[in-house]
């Protein structure tokens, strides 16, 4: 049973409700009195939220079609769709009160870029703190069709020969990403330099939104990009190039999205803060349930979210994986999770990898205090007050804020208590 602020609810009810109608009737009978807990409610009834259309925002998306929360005392969230990563930055750094957005499904890095003023207008620190991830696994490298004869998959080296002929031609090699120093940045340079392409020197990487990723593939405008579901399989379906890999692949369990907000909201807010992470919770629940997957593919797919075909986002929601070169491979496990293999719980040795990853790339000086810095924007005691609050079930929560040492497909090893032995490991980086 899931525990709520002293009544209850099954997790049973979360998983089989198949309609807004029918979970706000279990809710109805775990909260006959409508009242939201016995100790202080929240101190508002919402929030703004931003989000890209992407299948790891699924988690704010199902909260706010289910009533979730509602439930858990916000009845006026607003989850507002953003036009780009930069976007949702700029939006975050206005915050709530002057027209802008006071948290985000978002890119792991970025609350740590935006924290320090790395990608800030005039360099202002404005401090985020992450309270839970949204989802582990399925992005996508994808590469254009007249690569296909190369064969290339995990290894990008089956790349460099076509790359440079092309480049001898007097060409330009376009690498497409989200947002630079961002999830979908490292996944991309991290899988061409293991492959002994160097993503500053012998390609040119360019910023799109992930919504437009298939449509400037479609002309002609990038030769690879990197970015999120439901893009890498609808650009399978529209038959315009492959997926080589997924990132799953590169590391199997890999975080991705978080879910951030400013800090200054939390400290105004903390028990509206609790409410939002227990509805999210309940949302990754019900989001990750096989058994839901048709559902939310066609929630996903509506208008005012993606505006895409279901059959865009269902396939690698099952773990289905159609590259488009040949290859589909059913049950793979690569599928995205949003709960199980705690999915949702923001590990700080993850938030270690992205910075170390970002040190390697020049985005953060090699003396950054990585620890201090990932104390001071990882809130994860935020999430366990709101876990022990729902009654999540203990084989749920982490006994340890860290994974511990993660090891790569190329056989490279991340140990977060000594992240400066992993960049000595690695034979392409930025330049000094």
């Amino acid at each position: 049973m899931t525990k709520t602020t002293g009544m209850t609810i099954s997790r049973r009810q979360i998983l089989k409700a198949g309609s807004a109608a029918a979970l706000a009737g279990a809710i109805r009978l775990a909260f006959p009195s409508g009242a939201f807990a016995a100790t202080s409610g929240p101190e508002v009834t919402g929030v703004k939220l931003g989000f890209i259309a992407l299948t790891d925002a699924a988690p704010l998306i199902i909260a706010k079609e289910k009533g979730l929360f509602e439930k858990h005392g916000l009845p006026d969230v607003e989850v507002l769709k953003q036009a780009s990563w930069g976007a949702t930055r700029d939006n975050l750094v206005l915050g709530g009160e002057a027209n802008g957005i006071d948290g985000a499904h978002i890119l792991t890095p970025m609350p740590y870029l935006i924290s320090t003023g790395k990608v800030t207008q005039n360099k202002v620190p404005v401090p985020m703190s992450i309270i839970a991830r949204l989802n582990l696994d399925s992005q996508g490298i994808s590469v254009a069709k007249q690569y296909a004869d190369t064969g290339v998959q995990l290894d990008a080296s089956k790349l460099k020969e076509a790359f440079a002929a092309k480049k001898a031609a007097g060409d330009e090699i376009k690498v497409a990403m989200t947002f630079p120093g961002g999830t979908h940045d490292l996944w991309i340079r991290y899988w061409l330099a293991a492959g002994g392409i160097d993503p500053d020197k012998d390609v040119s990487t360019i910023v799109v939104p992930p919504p437009q990723m298939v449509a400037n593939m479609k002309v002609g405008n990038m030769d690879a990009f990197c970015v999120g579901e439901p893009w890498n399989e609808q650009l399978v379906n529209q038959g315009i190039g492959f997926t080589a890999c997924t990132t799953g692949e590169l590391w199997k369990g890999h975080p991705e999205k978080a879910l951030a907000l400013r800090s200054d909201w939390i400290e105004k807010h903390p028990n509206a803060t609790k409410a939002l992470m227990m509805a999210v919770m309940e949302a990754q629940i019900w989001a990750d349930s096989m058994d839901n997957k048709e559902e939310l593919s066609t929630i996903l797919g509506k208008r005012q979210w993606f505006n895409v075909p279901p059959k865009d986002v269902a396939g690698r929601l099952k773990g289905t994986i159609n590259y488009g070169n040949g290859r589909k491979i059913e049950n793979t496990g690569l599928e995205m999770k949003f709960w199980k293999d705690h999915a949702s719980y923001p590990f700080k040795s993850h938030d270690a990898w992205f910075l170390t990853e970002n040190v390697r790339w020049g985005k953060f000086a090699p003396d950054t205090d990585i620890k201090a810095l990932v104390d001071k924007v990882n809130r994860e005691d935020i999430w366990r007050a709101a876990a022990k609050d729902l009654g999540v079930a203990a084989a749920d929560i982490p006994a340890s804020t860290s994974r511990g040492p993660e090891t790569f497909f190329d056989g490279k090893v991340f140990d977060p208590e000594n992240p400066a032995a992993y960049l000595d490991s690695l034979t392409i980086k930025a330049s000094a």
